[in-house]
């Protein structure tokens, strides 16, 4: 029993906390912009026990998805599936539990929030194949690690505004600088049996685009600050969440496999700095 449970939280990633991470921020920047403050810890404990599930049950989908393509690329040839120590059926089982678990945290806020989360799962169950078919796969992974921005105003205020969608919009160009970093390390590898990603798409640009990739995002994201009377403090924030991408810059720019894999790896630093940036202008503007 101890060695399945390991198995499944290696599945799930349990010890790199890094991918909910990436999730979490900008669901909370968009709790705490929709409350117009903290949004009580009902919503709170919903979203973030919502996303660290959702999150483990798409690594499930994933692995499950590509285990064929895991075993030719050196980073992933011994996750559980792909080395053949975690079944088919019972990943997709592990994965359906969760799911439904997250789903149960959603029943409990309201029925737009509900109607909104079948629209999350079928892009997150979407999201595996379109590295076979899409030369970004990163930006349909942009909009499945979005969705949590518009289900966070649904469920404060029963609708989703153009905020929302500015917000999503915003946040799936940061998706596709921090994946693009990660498609970086795997360049190779992807390059050798096939895949589609957006490391491979930009070619010698790859790097520039993370780039505008990252300033876009920032772009994007200060504008709530409007909300907030630009305060000093989510300026600062914005500031330092730019010096971040300067700092990711001098890791990426000479391709090798250990910087880029260290900028992916540290961009959840980033996400929070928005947030803190946000939650801390509620509290002092």
């Amino acid at each position: 029993m101890g060695e399945r449970l390991h198995l499944y939280l290696d599945l799930i990633r349990w010890n790199r906390p890094a991918g909910w991470l990436l999730l979490l921020w900008p669901t909370l920047s968009a709790l705490w912009i929709a409350s117009g403050g903290f949004p009580g810890w009902h919503l709170l404990a919903v979203f973030t026990l919502g996303t660290i599930l959702m999150r483990s049950a798409g690594c499930c989908i994933n692995d499950v998805a590509d285990r064929e393509f895991d075993r030719h690329v050196k980073r992933t040839a011994q996750r559980p599936v792909t080395s053949g120590k975690v079944g088919v059926t019972e990943a997709l089982a592990v994965g359906a539990v969760l799911a439904l678990a997250a789903f149960a945290l959603v029943l409990t806020t309201n029925q737009e929030t509900v109607a909104w989360s079948f629209a999350a799962l079928a892009i997150t169950l979407a999201y595996p194949y379109a590295k076979r078919f899409v030369s970004m796969p990163q930006a349909v992974l942009g909009v499945a690690f979005s969705f949590g921005i518009p289900m966070a105003f649904s469920a404060v205020t029963g609708e989703v505004p153009w905020l929302a969608w500015w917000l999503l919009a915003g946040n799936l160009f940061w998706v596709l600088a921090y994946d693009t970093e990660y498609a970086m390390v795997d360049r190779d590898d992807d390059l050798r049996i096939g895949m589609k990603t957006s490391a491979i798409t930009l070619g010698r640009f790859d790097v520039a685009a993370v780039m505008v990739f990252y300033l876009v995002f920032l772009i994007f994201w200060a504008f709530p600050g409007m909300k907030w009377s630009f305060s000093a403090i989510f300026m600062i924030a914005i500031s330092a969440a730019l010096a971040q991408v300067v700092w990711h810059y001098s890791l990426i720019r000479s391709r090798h496999r250990e910087g880029c894999f260290k900028a992916f790896r540290l961009n959840h630093w980033l996400g929070f700095t928005v947030f803190t940036g946000i939650a801390l202008s509620d509290r002092f503007a």
